[in-house]
């Protein structure tokens, strides 16, 4: 069939060309790569979250221990403070102030 000088089996040119059987096994090829990269990627998240909650655990103890040696120290102060008198309770009351702004 012919219009205005164009023939129908010219048309082609201007669509999306057939994949040919090469082009297919190749995107399944590169399909599959993509998707064990992504299952790796998951992997590395999974261990990577597994990792983060075990320091979490561990961050929970340790400020878990801060809270009862600061007791201990609160406890050992008011102790030390009832033995001596109030000059030493100042003192030992700047010493537990200056404590308390330690990094912890």
């Amino acid at each position: 069939m012919s219009l205005s000088g164009f023939d129908v089996a010219d048309i082609d040119g201007w669509g999306v060309p057939a994949p040919s059987s090469g082009d297919v096994v190749t995107n399944a090829i590169k399909k599959d790569k993509v998707i064990k990269e992504i299952v790796a990627a998951q992997e590395d998240l999974r261990a990577l979250l597994a990792k983060t909650k075990g320091v979490q655990t561990d961050v929970d103890k340790l400020v878990s221990g801060n809270e009862t040696l600061q007791m201990y120290i609160d406890n050992l102060t008011m102790q030390m403070a009832k033995r001596r008198g109030s000059d030493q309770y100042t003192l030992l009351l700047c010493i537990y102030t200056w404590v308390s702004f330690l990094p912890s």
